[in-house]
């Protein structure tokens, strides 16, 4: 089942619109689809916790409304219990809200880094000692407030892989806005590779973990073939966003999007782009279960908690 898009591209004195076939990527995904049975009331809970928390006005409001990150987290965390699933909805609310404020710093294509290295330098202090930093800033008010409470029950090395992951991102945020404001397109390898923390996908392992109240040892997270599942995993999840976005962020000028980078450097249609990621997506799926048939073994104990890390890599084994 593939459906019909339209490239809406802006010029100074007109508007071209171009059709192009999505790909099929239902069909080739197996995975059952499951909801935690707590979504609807934690899903509420949480829209007001932002609404009150980031004093959104409108069309802010209506936008984050339309977002509705609650459902996704009881699609991904589908056992969580009622808490655990709240604090993971709440980072991601928060995350969705401070991802679309980042991008507000462009403003008449003046880019400033450094607006993004002061977010960073908030959030990881915040991270870091939720109960004692003090700040004035909204966003950084509120994920002390969600992390506080992640680490009331989260393991020492999940939540050290929590913070980490999110410094990457930041990190990859302020090289992709020096790309942005310096006309950059990456070739693939390097946006493939950048990819993989702009999207952000690295932080739900870690909220995989805190979830199942399991954690793993350094040695086994960092095993090429859990990396290997974890990368398809954010790989298939990131650049099907990037199809399914791609008609919004060319209207903007976004050069980060695999579309864009494939037609860049491969020299390929619009569709031919989108044919190629679409591919790109189903290969995903296969790598990561074929890394899942290379598990290994490290012990009763530690096999039991992998077995449900691996059930549970957020949107691809959901």
């Amino acid at each position: 089942m593939s459906s019909t898009a339209t490239d809406t591209s802006t010029c100074p004195s007109e508007l071209s619109l171009a059709s192009f076939v999505l790909p099929d990527s239902v069909t080739d995904c197996p995975y059952p689809l499951r909801i935690n049975p707590h979504h609807h009331d934690v899903a509420r809970a949480s829209e007001q916790w932002l609404l009150e928390g980031a004093q959104l006005v409108e069309p802010h409001v209506t936008k984050f409304m339309g977002l509705k990150a609650g459902r996704l987290c009881a699609f991904s965390y589908p056992n969580a219990d009622a808490s655990h699933l709240r604090v993971c909805t709440d980072y991601l609310n928060w995350f969705f809200d401070m991802d679309d404020w980042l991008e507000e710093f462009h403003v008449d294509k003046e880019f400033d880094v450094n607006k993004i290295w002061g977010m960073r330098d908030c959030s990881i202090a915040a991270f870091r000692d939720p109960i004692n930093f003090q700040t004035d800033k909204l966003g950084v008010k509120m994920a002390k407030s969600f992390f506080g409470r992640f680490i009331q029950t989260g393991g020492p090395r999940c939540t050290e892989r929590f913070i980490h992951t999110m410094d990457l991102y930041f990190v990859a945020m302020a090289k992709q806005m020096e790309d942005r404001a310096n006309g950059h397109i990456p070739d693939l390898t390097t946006y493939i590779a950048l990819r993989r923390d702009t999207s952000a996908m690295r932080v739900p392992f870690a909220c995989v973990e805190y979830a199942a109240r399991i954690d793993l040892p350094d040695e086994v997270q960092a095993h090429p073939v859990i990396r290997g599942m974890e990368e398809a995993s954010n790989d298939f999840s990131s650049w099907t966003n990037d199809i399914y976005s791609y008609n919004v962020e060319q209207s903007r000028g976004e050069s980060h999007n695999l579309v864009v980078v494939l037609m860049h450097h491969r020299g390929i249609s619009l569709q031919g782009a989108v044919d190629y990621a679409g591919a790109l997506c189903k290969g995903a799926i296969q790598r990561f279960e074929e890394n899942r048939a290379m598990l290994l073994s490290w012990g009763e104990e530690i096999d039991q908690q992998v077995a449900i890390y691996s059930r549970r890599s957020p949107r691809l084994d959901s």
